[in-house]
């Protein structure tokens, strides 16, 4: 589930692969004075039975690499690796990514500053 600054997912039947999750990814735009606009994201909630949270910055021009660093975070909290919680074939990321890059006021074509993928540990 979608809504501007938050994604849902979940599943509330485990399976011999799968267990049962609800994660929820909240997001806004803060204005940094020395970085500029930062995409601020929290990925909260619970897999197989464990709570956990974690909050990321993302630099203005990196921002769109927010799937790989939530797949990254839901994997090191027991995700399977199998399953990605969120990508380009899910209807939800295509309304998010459109979502962000209207906070950010970001066009495509845009350059990307090559220390800002070290410094957002990309």
């Amino acid at each position: 589930m979608f809504e501007p600054g938050h994604f849902h997912r979940s599943n509330s039947v485990a399976t011999a692969d799968i267990p049962i999750y609800a994660i929820d990814l909240h997001y806004d735009i803060r204005q940094d004075a020395a970085e500029g606009s930062m995409l601020y994201m929290t990925l909260k909630g619970e897999i197989g039975g464990t709570a956990f949270e974690e909050s990321f910055e993302l630099h203005r021009d990196t921002a769109f690499n927010f799937a790989s660093v939530v797949s990254r975070l839901s994997h090191k909290y027991g995700l399977p690796t199998s399953l990605v919680l969120i990508s380009h074939e899910h209807e939800e990321f295509d309304l998010m990514f459109e979502d962000i890059r209207h906070r950010l006021d970001a066009h495509s074509g845009e350059p990307v500053d090559l220390d800002h993928l070290e410094k957002d540990g990309l």
